[in-house]
């Protein structure tokens, strides 16, 4: 994730724990990040994700939970037609 000077950034002060610290000097050595503010951006946007991803998992999961037994029975023929026409193709080519 590289930053632009033109990027509008947010001046903190804060305090972090050892493993915290340990971590973005980490990132940097690695060369995944340039400096400090870059590894907390950086960090900050893999939580963002793994956030997203934990929603979706979520939400889907209530979708499925609630939806109706008429919905369930679309869904499941939806199921075996992709299933069908996943069978002919050929993932090695």
């Amino acid at each position: 994730m590289a930053t632009s000077p033109r990027m509008a950034r947010q001046k903190i002060s804060t305090t972090i724990s050892s493993e915290s610290f340990a971590h973005l000097e980490k990132l940097i050595k690695e060369g995944d990040a340039h400096n400090l503010a870059e590894a907390i951006d950086i960090s900050i946007q893999r939580l963002l994700v793994y956030d997203n991803r934990e929603r979706l998992a979520r939400d889907t999961a209530a979708y499925f939970d609630n939806m109706s037994e008429e919905d369930a029975a679309e869904e499941r023929k939806l199921e075996a037609a992709l299933c069908h026409s996943a069978a002919n193709i050929n993932f090695d080519e």
